[in-house]
């Protein structure tokens, strides 16, 4: 069996071999390039070179290579992986959302093999009737020698001594882009192939034969159930998904909000590498359990490994793999947050700060590019920064690509539009970059088009914008986020020279868009900071610090901001900022936010996902 190389890592392994033929953009001042191509900041005569990749582990390190064998099958990793391989069957016909049931015992990875005593799992043990059938689904889960899980893996296999291992869907399937007539549903096998997907009686297949599927499904019903079944070998999987009403229909729908996945102490799934899958999977439940129509989740997916690109991929495809058994039948739809970030870290200068900076070539290993070719957004967002006036040549494309990181979407009579306040981030004002919370020149423009495009729009009532960073933090990032300790000579370095305007008349540019220019507007969803707790933003708000001499904007109306960092991230406690006063119901309870629409209301509850108790409740319209 192939063993499958992920696309990203492939390109990944590629660019960083051929580290000499980057060119450094010009948005950048201070780097250069050495006689090897590596990459190094030169400062005050001091020479900074950029940290390698020293990752660990990675995805080709612990995907299974399987053998089928007389009684079973074994399972072949990297050498290097040590530890214990948990296992079990996944009955995909006896749920909704299969996922292993794994068993009491476990199998010592010798050499990074293990061999699965299948013969062994008959009679009572035989929950997916594989002696009969003749073909079945096992998930294994790696967990090192200190007991972090490190892995969820599935592999599939036919016959009942001997056996075979076949083709196997190892991501997905994932809905996404759902509209009324149409959406897209992909999925990763660990052979490449050419599979078969049917929905609504049409039958779609690959044109080639590939480890990544994606298809476009169209001519659909609107507000119509569709069972779609995916063909891949001599297995198939079912599931369902209901396409969206037609804009403007007002039908009564949930849709949920949460963010802040990335992992916590306490053992066990609070860290399966980079995520808090026992939180993530249990906000899943609870959204499917409120028939949720989709889920939006706003950034901190992963942990994130900065500087070790494969232990990044590792953490996406993982956060993948716990929320897929639910995104088999509604979208779970992302955003971008700090902890995406993929850098170039150059150590610290000698005042002790951290010298790292987004990394290039930007379309191949930005952040922002990692992050697209892992999730499927819409693809309507403005190109990039260039082009704005603080670009230093026109001529070239020299910032990160905003695809299917900044976009927005509609569902019914909801506007939602994400936007990214980490683009090209993290920033070193030697070298350049942007600081946590901006919202540069051109995306802003985008927002403010996004928000008339909908206000003229009769089929839309209600307008939300979802962004990582908080516009008013409560918390953990009153040093930074959009607030930076009142200091509104933060600002975005671009080859050399700052922007005109500071993080803070960027915030009231924003606040003037959303809250003055349109009536449609409901609230902020937010995270970043690890709590829920929502803010009321009006007239009587006081939002500058006492020393603030710069313009202030008025606001003409109330609307809220919704912080929801609490699916499963380190909590972080209120602290005191100008609208203390004007936040409530803060909690560090896991949270996950449901939205009520109905026509032109909108009811919003807050469950915790672990203990089902109410944390808040508010009629926002």
């Amino acid at each position: 069996m192939k063993r499958c190389i992920c696309l990203i890592t492939f390109i990944l392994t590629s660019i960083l071999s051929a580290q000499s033929k980057i060119d450094v953009p010009s948005v950048y001042s201070n780097l250069q390039l050495d006689e090897n191509g590596k990459v190094f900041a030169l400062m005050n005569g001091t020479k900074y070179y950029a940290k390698k990749d020293n990752s660990f582990y990675s995805i080709d390190k612990v995907l299974a290579e399987g053998r089928g064998m007389e009684r079973g099958i074994e399972l072949k990793f990297h050498e290097s992986i040590t530890g214990i391989v948990h296992y079990g069957f996944i009955h995909y016909s006896d749920s909704d959302h299969p996922m292993p049931v794994y068993r009491k015992d476990f199998i010592p990875i010798k050499q990074g093999r293990v061999f699965i005593d299948i013969s062994s799992l008959n009679g009572k043990n035989d929950m997916i009737n594989w002696e009969k059938n003749k073909q079945g689904t096992i998930g294994y889960r790696i967990t090192n020698a200190d007991g972090e899980i490190i892995y969820d893996g599935k592999i599939s296999f036919i016959g009942n001594g001997p056996f075979e291992v076949v083709n196997t869907i190892i991501e997905g399937p994932f809905i996404n882009l759902l509209a009324p007539n149409s959406c897209t549903i992909n999925f990763n096998t660990n052979e490449k192939s050419i599979v078969e997907l049917v929905v609504n009686g049409r039958i779609y297949t690959d044109q080639d034969s590939t480890y990544m599927h994606v298809f476009e499904i169209n001519n659909l019903e609107s507000s119509t159930y569709y069972k779609y079944v995916i063909k891949y070998g001599e297995l198939k999987q079912s599931y369902a998904f209901k396409t969206a009403p037609i804009e403007g229909s007002r039908e009564k729908f949930v849709f949920s909000y949460l963010s802040d996945s990335r992992h916590n102490g306490g053992g066990g799934e609070r860290n399966l590498f980079g995520n808090n899958a026992y939180i993530m999977k249990k906000a899943a439940a609870v959204s499917s359990f409120y028939d949720s129509r989709f889920m939006q989740f706003t950034g901190d997916l992963i942990n994130g490994a900065p500087t070790r690109l494969s232990e990044s991929e590792l953490q996406y495809i993982n956060w993948k793999n716990v929320i897929a058994p639910f995104a088999h039948h509604f979208p779970i739809i992302t955003g971008v947050g700090n902890h995406e970030k993929i850098v170039f870290d150059f150590g610290s200068d000698k005042n002790g700060e951290a010298i790292r900076i987004d990394r290039f070539p930007f379309e191949t290993e930005s952040a922002e590019v990692i992050y697209g070719q892992n999730f499927i957004n819409p693809k309507n967002s403005p190109l990039s920064e260039d082009g704005a006036i603080y670009d230093p040549d026109p001529t070239k494309l020299d910032f990160p690509s905003y695809d299917e990181n900044v976009f927005s979407y509609v569902y019914d009579n909801v506007a939602m539009i994400v936007l990214n306040s980490h683009y090209w981030y993290p920033d070193y004002k030697e070298i350049g970059g942007n600081p946590h919370g901006y919202i540069m020149d051109n995306q802003l423009n985008w927002l403010r088009q996004q928000i008339t495009k909908f206000e003229k729009n009769p089929n839309i009532d209600h307008i939300f914008v979802t962004i990582h960073t908080p516009v008013f933090p409560n918390s953990g990032h009153i040093k930074d986020g959009m607030w930076h300790n009142g200091d509104n000579s933060v600002r975005p370095w671009i080859a050399g020279n700052q922007t005109k305007k500071g993080i803070l008349e960027r915030r009231d540019e924003i606040l003037n868009i959303t809250v003055n220019e349109s009536q449609k507007f409901v609230a902020f969803l937010t995270g970043d900071e690890h709590n829920y707790c929502k803010t009321e933003i009006g007239p009587e708000t006081p939002i500058y610090p006492e020393d603030y001499l710069y313009e202030r904007i008025k606001l003409k109306r109330t609307v809220f901001q919704i912080n929801n960092g609490s699916a499963g991230a380190p909590y972080q406690a209120q602290l005191e900022v100008p609208w203390t006063d004007f936040t409530t119901s803060f909690s560090t309870q896991y949270a996950i936010c449901l939205f009520f629409i109905d026509g032109e209301k909108v009811e919003m509850k807050v469950l915790n996902p672990d203990t089902l108790e109410e944390i808040d409740f508010i009629k926002l319209r």
